[in-house]
């Protein structure tokens, strides 16, 4: 249900209409931008020594400054928020550079900025001016402390932790063709034009991802030796692409057709992908090879040079908390021992009465009464089976928030050249724009990665309510403020989405449904274990397989990508439980403070409209809704 029904379905809808949130970022930023231009081959600009303005200007204005400052090193991103238009315009036509040196030059943009922030008193400013300062602070002292680490890709405000440059779900050889495919916009000769500029500084950006590669191996940091022969059959599958004319070049004529643009786009495109970028991806494979000379079988960080602290940096990036990896490790047993104990009876009231809950779950995923089709006619079925929970789920919204919004969401196949190394699904939000739908990736390489009891909950996790519904909120607030996500934040929300979803009555008729739930709240709780466990406890790559499969009944096969993902992401993975043990604990705050007084939308508005914040931020915003509540 969409659009002026959906509006229509409660008085208590509070619209923010995209034009309010967009107001003012089309005004003049002190940011120093080029001009823009046609075909421009640079990769990122470089900002002069001082381009922020005073605080006494407005802290409004110095939070557009920086958000900008940010964006004129992360370029895609200006895309997919929909703000590379104006002065900023020049941003469409360029990427992030990867090289060595403009990942200083993004750390001392960064170190600067985060001054500007610090100097700002706090006293005597409203709430949501001082969550906008801690946010950005808190944000870029992070990425500032992965910066200084000797090695691998840093998150600003993001979740990707990853040691590697390059692997089976890093790297530029997988983001580019997604990107330019789905986000990077097709309405003109200007697109078209900034979408040739991107291809030419392609090969730049591959080189520098290359350098970096070379270096770290040049100090013993290397991958393990499964991630790297999964990433070598994913690139020979891009180059034998790229050979054939299937890299890029397809979405592109598709789009050029259908907006009436010359032809030539495509065979110019066709020139790039088949010279300079094909070049540059065999240079990487190149080194992929001769990292296999080298690697070792030993996935953690603790087997690596400067492993220890390169995770207790991950750790608190994923979790924005300093909880050692014992206490993650300690707590994720716990959970899964309280998560358990409330399958069981569901297990037993449907047939299945022996065995741990692990293996009577394993019993259950064989089961075919909730197994998908082989081959494309089941594939059909889970995409109807997705939306018609979107749907639902949709229709539900204003019995669980009082200000409400209307997500741009579509869903999509993953692309076939990432699906053997991508998770079962991911999603995200749209641009501030609205121009850019909200998506949920599915991965469909074989349709028995899903289960019928288990799809709804991976359907709220990524859409409503959360990583889509969660998204429309955020590109609300500041600019700077939408770039910005922490992952317990994003993740413990679309966890806590799927337990709304649950008390929304999404299972009622459906008790298998709710087990599915449980496990992948479960599945969770093993991630804290497993993720601490390889890293940090010497655990194999079996060994922490095993252990979703014997404890938790968890799909070998997903389980193996899952592993695989937390290899090359070490401590990502512990902030979805974690984040989502916070919510809820915050949630009980609120009701033992409040009584009568508590109202669950209300508490979720709390939450929600404070934005995605650190825990301790996000602690802070339900503490004034305490508060406040009180004195009502």
């Amino acid at each position: 249900m969409r659009g002026a029904t959906f509006r229509a379905m409660t008085k208590q809808t509070y619209e923010i209409s995209r034009r309010q949130a967009l107001t003012g970022l089309g005004a003049a930023v002190t940011l120093g931008v080029l001009p823009a231009c046609a075909r421009q081959k640079t990769v990122t600009t470089p900002l002069p020594a001082a381009t922020i303005t005073p605080p006494g200007s407005g802290i409004d204005k110095v939070l557009e400054t920086v958000a900008f400052n940010l964006l004129r090193h992360e370029p895609e991103r200006a895309t997919s928020l929909g703000v590379d238009t104006g002065d900023h315009a020049d941003l469409r036509g360029k990427l992030e550079d990867q090289s060595q040196a403009g990942q200083d030059a993004y750390a001392a943009t960064l170190r600067r900025d985060l001054a500007i922030i610090r100097a700002i008193p706090r006293e005597g400013k409203d709430a949501d001016t001082i969550t906008n300062l801690d946010v950005v602070q808190s944000g870029y002292e992070l990425a500032l402390d992965g910066f200084a680490l000797p090695y691998g890709d840093t998150p600003v405000g993001s979740w990707r932790t990853a040691p590697y440059a390059v692997i089976q779900n890093v790297g530029t050889y997988l983001d580019a063709p997604r990107f330019m495919d789905s986000t990077h916009p097709m309405k003109d000769a200007d697109d078209a034009e900034a979408y040739l500029s991107r291809l030419e500084a392609l090969p730049g950006v591959l080189q520098g991802e290359f350098e970096r590669m070379k270096a770290a191996r040049a100090i013993g940091v290397v991958p393990p030796d499964f991630l790297i022969a999964k990433a070598e059959a994913q690139m020979k599958r891009t180059l034998e692409d790229a050979a054939e004319g299937k890299l890029f070049i397809p979405e592109l004529r598709a789009n050029l057709a259908k907006n009436d643009l010359r032809t030539n786009y495509a065979e110019n495109a066709a020139t790039l992908v088949q010279g300079p970028i094909a070049a540059a991806l065999e240079t990487q494979l190149a080194e992929l090879r001769e990292q296999s000379k080298v690697a070792i079988g030993d996935p953690g960080m603790r087997e690596r040079p400067y492993g220890e602290e390169w995770y207790a940096w991950a750790l608190r990036s994923s979790t924005t908390t300093r909880l050692s990896a014992d206490d993650i490790h300690r707590q994720g047993l716990e959970e899964l021992e309280t998560l358990h104990a409330r399958m069981d009876p569901i297990l037993r009231e449907i047939g299945y009465t022996s065995g741990t809950v692990g293996e009577r779950m394993q019993g259950l995923s064989e089961d075919p009464r909730y197994k998908f089709p082989e081959g494309d006619p089941g594939r059909a079925e889970i995409m109807a089976f997705i939306q018609e929970r979107i749907d639902w789920i949709t229709a539900q919204m204003p019995r669980a928030f009082n200000t409400l919004v209307d997500p741009n969401l579509e869903v999509k196949r993953l692309p076939l050249a990432e699906e053997p190394g991508a998770p079962g699904a991911y999603g995200g939000a749209g641009s501030k724009d609205g121009t850019i739908p909200g998506r949920m990736w599915i991965n469909l390489r074989t349709t028995d990665l899903h289960r019928k009891y288990d799809l709804a909950d991976l359907t709220y996790h990524e859409t409503i309510p959360g990583h889509v519904w969660e998204g429309e909120y955020s590109n609300r607030l500041p600019l700077i403020r939408s770039i910005l996500a922490f992952n317990p934040f994003s993740e413990g929300w679309a966890l806590y989405g799927e337990q709304l979803a649950d008390e929304l009555g999404a299972y009622d008729d459906f008790k298998v449904g709710r087990l599915g739930y449980l496990q992948a709240l479960a599945f969770r709780a093993c991630r804290m274990v497993v993720d601490t466990g390889l890293h940090s406890k010497g655990w194999s790559r079996q060994q922490a397989v095993n252990f979703f499969v014997e404890r938790n009944g968890s799909k070998a096969q997903e389980v193996a990508s899952e592993v695989d993902r937390y290899c090359s992401w070490p401590g990502q993975a512990t902030g979805y439980k974690l984040g989502h043990s916070q919510i809820t604990a915050e949630r009980e705050r609120a009701k033992a403070r409040l009584g009568s007084a508590y109202d669950v939308k209300a508490f979720n508005d709390a939450v929600i409209l404070g934005g995605n914040a650190p825990l301790d931020v996000m602690a802070k915003n339900v503490g004034r809704y305490i508060e406040s509540t009180r004195t009502s």
